[in-house]
């Protein structure tokens, strides 16, 4: 990297707008661990039985998801009229609270605190994996935006194996503790609170928003810890100039123009592949799909902290693959990859009983299928939709990508503990059919964008 290019103002702003993907991180993983201790509390409030406190727990792991629905949009907006720091800010004090509702639910005795508290999390959320990688790739500099923007992804693996681990039985995972463990979400907020107002505001939104060419200088002199910013002002203009030419589409006007119907077709199919494929099971329900294969509680939890160690490493593995291989080649090794881990898991599921052997296998296949989710599904679904589209229609694009994330997620971890109550071991053949579909969808239907511009992936469609 040359000398410059990251430097102490850049690296504290960052960190302080990642704080919020860390926080969606840890809120998909935290749930995971605690089931068993939440639906005793829900049984104990509500005098249910055991498929009624299966039922409720499955609408507060995934009201969360309904959350993140309404916190993408939200995002959209505020950050236009207030400003990408701002934005952030407000949503740090919103995640404080949300995070205060579910740490004190069980004190209360309110299970409506804690379904309350997922769902305004999932607002937070949904906000920060809005306005979190704007504010990035805004401050960052243009050659290293791509670098920049795996830090989100990073973030959030951080946040799930921190969740994770720490619902593990001696540290948070017991009925004493799990109202600390979801609680602790307030801690990535709070911090947001005190380090975002330290942080400058994107320069492009006071440049090309506010109009402020001057306050756009002075952060940008800030952030390269250099007065050297006449080009990237004049690259900034020269955007601006380009997005004006181009027609603005809205969402309903993107939806029925018949020249982009194909690129939002598969910018929505790669979004659904994303969720359907069933990640969202095993980031989940992991200890319970490993208990399910035989493994002792505690033993369930450990590996579980596996699941988010994998994507770790696989967010790191895929940052030089994803300019050397290209999209369609690592979407197409991720799908295939998930279709035979999750025929290898329901095999192990099935062979598992008093055999210790089958039973670790269950746990091997599990994190393969994690990882081959690392390898391109994880992330090619929100860098497709930029791809895809011109400045015109890549906002409406991106919004309409993140909603159907959004709600396949919520169906998946509403439906799941149903699922597996009534197909058991075969739970994951539905997902494994919908993975081949997408597959044959992808091999079919998605064009290489490495290393081309729109305008000849637009082409490629128009052929």
């Amino acid at each position: 990297m040359a000398h410059g290019d990251v430097t102490c103002p850049l690296v504290y702003a960052v960190c302080a707008a990642v704080l919020g993907m860390l926080q969606f991180g840890f809120n998909t993983g935290v749930i995971n661990a605690p089931r068993a201790f939440i639906e005793r509390f829900i049984q104990d409030s509500y005098e249910v039985d055991d498929t009624g406190s299966g039922l409720l727990f499955s609408v507060t792991v995934s009201i969360f998801a309904v959350g993140g629905m309404f916190g993408c949009p939200l995002a959209s907006w505020l950050a236009e009229r207030r400003g990408r720091r701002d934005a952030l800010l407000y949503n740090a004090a919103f995640g404080v609270v949300a995070g205060a509702l579910m740490g004190f639910s069980k004190l209360a005795g309110s299970v409506e605190m804690l379904i309350i508290g997922r769902l305004l999390i999932g607002v937070n959320c949904g906000f920060a994996t809005t306005a979190s990688p704007t504010y990035v790739s805004e401050v960052a500099p243009l050659r290293l935006r791509g670098a920049f923007g795996t830090v989100n992804q990073l973030a959030v693996a951080i946040g799930l194996v921190g969740g994770q681990a720490l619902g593990i039985d001696q540290l948070l995972g017991s009925d004493d503790g799990w109202p600390w463990l979801l609680g602790l979400a307030v801690i990535p907020s709070a911090l947001q609170c005190a380090m975002l107002p330290f942080a400058p505001e994107s320069p492009r939104y006071l440049l090309l928003a506010r109009r402020d060419e001057e306050a756009a200088r002075r952060v940008l002199t800030t952030f390269r810890s250099s007065s050297d910013v006449h080009d990237e002002i004049n690259d900034m203009h020269a955007e601006d100039a380009a997005e004006r030419q181009e027609e603005k589409f809205t969402v309903s006007k993107l939806v029925t123009t018949r020249a982009l119907r194909t690129p939002l077709v598969i910018g929505i199919v790669m979004h659904l592949s994303q969720q359907l494929g069933g990640i969202n099971t095993v980031l989940y329900y992991s200890t319970t799909i490993f208990e399910t294969a035989g493994l002792e509680e505690n033993s369930a939890r450990m590996a579980t902290i596996g699941v988010g160690g994998v994507l770790a490493v696989m967010a790191l593995v895929s940052i030089p693959l994803m300019d050397r291989l290209g999209r369609r080649t690592l979407q197409l090794a991720g799908l295939g990859g998930m279709a035979v881990s999750s025929v290898l898991m329901t095999v192990a599921f099935f062979t598992y009983h008093d055999n210790f052997t089958m039973s670790v296998m269950a746990v091997v296949f599990t994190l393969l299928f994690v990882a081959f989710f690392g390898v391109g599904p994880s992330s090619i679904p929100w860098m497709i939709m930029s791809e895809l589209f011109g400045q015109g229609a890549r906002s409406a694009a991106v919004s309409i990508g993140a909603l159907v994330n959004w709600f396949a997620n919520f169906i998946v971890g509403l439906t799941f503990i149903p699922m597996l109550e009534a197909l058991g071991n075969w739970v994951y053949l539905p997902y494994t059919g919908l993975l081949i579909i997408f597959f044959v969808f992808t091999y079919v239907k998605l064009p290489e964008t490495k290393n081309r511009t729109i305008e000849e992936v637009t082409a490629l469609f128009k052929k």
